[in-house]
């Protein structure tokens, strides 16, 4: 008796209870998915990515553009209110001033990311192309490996802009480009020598050669020659000319452009006496500019430079050096790509 009385109160409250409807539950969130940029913008992270034409697009928007910030013309801000995400897994001088300062001048305000962001290693790369992409405008990155931009891109709602990878440094030779042109008129029908090792420097001018019309030739050592699928890109696209030389006096013949770097990028360092021997006959010097056969051959040099190393001091000092220039229009270079790529009102 006891126990039906602990349980008839439940008995008649189950008899007398009518079931609710059923009630569909709302389908999870679904994944997070990165959207695509809008169509007036773009990632730059190959210069062979773009056409011939936005190439020259973006070479006349630089000079554009240059008068207007070296004269502080307070009416040309497109990046008014707007912020820029530097990421930066490699130390640099020239890339970080020029993104920072560029950035600021025309409108907008650039915070540099170091170590603490560790792409690869901390986070994955696709994890922080989100979260950068959700508070920011655009993103540049200067870093090791090449997948990693790649994968910044993939994952971005902003435009990525590549600052260097060990593959390639398209930022550096859209300046250097327009370097050229601003002392040789075009870079169109040039022969542009490189005199050194086939690094990520070079695999960027092949990108260029795809695109524009002009002849580069790589004088390098045996075994440091650059990336072959570039080489036979350039072959392939008929634009430009790519040929790669062992004999530095060849390879600078006729040239109205000769260009150095470093024997031993980041990263290298450990290998930089080994290299200083095999690269020691590939110094740009005077007797090496004078073999051009041409006064009017011009000197460039990415920077940091190894003085009396890969070139002279002498060379970096002369009359025909323009790496000074060259550095600066890092940044307007970069100005114009920004425009570009972000889709930014042009002056």
């Amino acid at each position: 008796m006891i126990f039906a009385c602990l349980i008839a109160p439940s008995i008649a409250f189950d008899a007398s209870h009518t079931p609710r409807p059923r009630v569909a539950r709302s389908s999870a969130p679904a994944m997070e998915v990165t959207p695509p940029l809008p169509a007036n913008q773009r990632h730059f992270l190959h210069i062979n990515d773009l056409t011939g034409a936005e190439v020259r697009e973006v070479l006349e928007l630089a000079k554009t553009i240059k008068p207007l910030v070296k004269a502080r013309v307070p009416t040309y801000k497109p990046f008014d209110g707007q912020t820029l995400a530097m990421v930066f897994a490699k130390p640099s001088t020239r890339t970080r001033v020029s993104f920072e300062s560029g950035f600021y001048r025309l409108g907008g305000h650039a915070m540099c990311l170091g170590e603490e962001v560790g792409i690869g290693k901390r986070e994955a790369a696709k994890d922080v192309s989100r979260v950068l992409a959700s508070m920011n405008d655009a993103v540049m990155a200067r870093l090791f490996a090449h997948q990693d931009i790649l994968d910044l891109a993939a994952y971005s709602s902003v435009p990525v802009i590549n600052g260097l990878t060990d593959f390639n440094h398209p930022c550096q030779i859209i300046a250097d480009a327009l370097t050229i042109e601003e002392l040789l008129g075009t870079i169109e029908g040039k022969k542009v020598v490189y005199v050194g090792d086939g690094n990520n420097i070079v695999n960027s001018w092949l990108e260029l050669a795809c695109v524009l019309p002009f002849d580069f030739v790589c004088a390098c050592p045996a075994g440091y020659e650059p990336d072959a699928g570039l080489l036979a890109a350039v072959a392939a696209a008929g634009v430009g000319t790519a040929s790669v030389v062992t004999d530095p006096i060849e390879g600078v013949s006729g040239a109205d452009v000769i260009y150095a770097d470093v024997w031993a990028s980041m990263g290298q360092k450990e290998e930089a006496d080994a290299r200083a021997r095999v690269f020691a006959p590939y110094q740009v010097n005077e007797a090496l500019m004078a073999a051009t056969g041409k006064a009017e051959t011009i000197f460039l040099h990415c920077l940091p430079a190894e003085r009396d190393k890969e070139t002279t001091d002498a060379v970096m000092e002369s009359a025909q050096s323009h790496v000074f220039r060259q550095a600066e229009n890092r940044m307007h270079a970069q100005n114009a790509i920004m425009v570009w790529a972000l889709g930014a009102p042009r002056p």
